[in-house]
Formats: C-alpha cells, sequence, structure tokens
C-alpha cells in the first residue's frame, strides 16, 4: 500500500498542476482516438480502406491517429494517476514515455523539413486520384473525403475552375471569387510551403509542454522519495 508523503506546498502545486495537465492530456488523447475510429469505421469513410486501390496516405494517416490517441490515454492515465497516488513508478514510466513521444515529434519535424517536397507530392497525388475515383464512382466515402479537404483548405478541383465536376461538395462562392477559386494542389503547396513557421509553432508549443510535463514529473518524484526518505 502506498504511503501519502508530506510535500511542501510548492510541490503540492506541482502535484496538482500535474495532474491537470495529465487529465487534459488524456481527454485530448480520447478525441483523437475517436476521431480516428469514427474515420476508420464510419459508413461514410470505410470504403477508402477496401480494395486494392485504397488511398494509402488517407490509410496511413488514420492508423497513426489511433495509435497516437491510445499512446496519449495510456501516458495521460499514468501521469494523473502517478501524481495523485504519489507513485514513482508510474510518474517514471511517464516521464519515458513524453520522452519517446517528444523524440518521435523531433524525429517527424526533421524528417518533414528535410522531405517536404515529396510529402508535397505525396498529398497532391492522394487528392488527385481521390478526385478522378470519385469522378468515376461517384462512392460518398470519397465525396466526404473530397469535402473535408475542400473546406479545410478552401478550395475546389485539380484546376479551380467553374466548371469542375465536384462544384457541389466545395465551398460556395459568389460573384468573380467563383471563378478565381484557388485549385486544391496550389492550397496543398501553399500550407507546406508558406505556412510552415505556423505548423513549426505549433510544434514548438507541444514540445515546450511536453518538456514543461517531463520537468514537472521529476521535481514531484524527487520530492515524493526525499519526503518518503525522511518519514
Amino acid at each position: 500500500m502506498l504511503r501519502m508523503t508530506a510535500l511542501s506546498s510548492w510541490e503540492l502545486c506541482v502535484k496538482y498542476a500535474l495532474f491537470i495537465f495529465n487529465f487534459v492530456f488524456w481527454l485530448a488523447g480520447t478525441a483523437v482516438l475517436a476521431v480516428g475510429l469514427w474515420l476508420r469505421f464510419d459508413s461514410r469513410t470505410v470504403g477508402l480502406f477496401e480494395g486494392q486501390d485504397s488511398p494509402s496516405v488517407f490509410f496511413t494517416g488514420v492508423y497513426i491517429l489511433i495509435a497516437a490517441g491510445a499512446l496519449m490515454m495510456v501516458v495521460g492515465f499514468l501521469g494523473c494517476c502517478g501524481a495523485i497516488k504519489e507513485s514513482p513508478c508510474m510518474l517514471g514510466l511517464f516521464f519515458l514515455f513524453l520522452l519517446l513521444i517528444f523524440a518521435v515529434e523531433v524525429a517527424a519535424g526533421i524528417w518533414g523539413l528535410s522531405n517536404r517536397d515529396r510529402v508535397v507530392e505525396d498529398v497532391t497525388e492522394f487528392y488527385k486520384q481521390t478526385y478522378a475515383n470519385y469522378k468515376d464512382t461517384r462512392q460518398e466515402a470519397l465525396k466526404e473525403t473530397l469535402r473535408l479537404i475542400h473546406f479545410g483548405l478552401d478550395c475546389c478541383g485539380p484546376t479551380g475552375t467553374v466548371i469542375d465536376a465536384a462544384r457541389d461538395i466545395c465551398p460556395k462562392q459568389e460573384g468573380l471569387e467563383a471563378l478565381i477559386t484557388t485549385s486544391c494542389p496550389a492550397a496543398i503547396d501553399e500550407m507546406f510551403n508558406n505556412k510552415l513557421h505556423i505548423l513549426g509553432g505549433v510544434g514548438i508549443g507541444i514540445g515546450a509542454i511536453m518538456i514543461f510535463g517531463m520537468i514537472f514529473s521529476m521535481m514531484l518524484c524527487c520530492a515524493i522519495k526525499r519526503s518518503r526518505d525522511f518519514v
């Protein structure tokens, strides 16, 4: 049975701050996992996972969401329980998992920067393939995928012209805006090149939060061990 140690006031602040941080982290993981499972099993997108021509980018992205959500839930659980129960073992596991996620994030960022052109080409090719398949088959799953891309990037079709067949699933434009709609390949290129600083800022922010989480977990772990040594 674990004994609750006598922590100082600032150590208690660290304890409850770590608990709140991990509870929010656990909720975020639950949301990410739910989105991944929804995309995988929803009737409107499940067709994308069937057949040899299923889009690999979408397929891989959904499973990454599911794995990331599950890992975030495990890490959040370890952090919450470790903080409340004052368990050095759980806090140590939380630190190791968070360090692993941080290392993966850094590696993914470096890989993304060094292979940016390839990523843009793959995503653009995925879009063009999905668009062409939708024109031929009119599958509901492909329609929903295109709708997400069109509204997310505020673009329409491979060329952005009025005659595109998927105009009904594009953002509604009025007047001259309907004649100069941005094409989706151009929008994808802009997102990865012109808005790279935004993506980098988000990544740095997430990394900073993880670093603070690791620091707090080690501070609390050391405080717990020190308090128990005095008992």
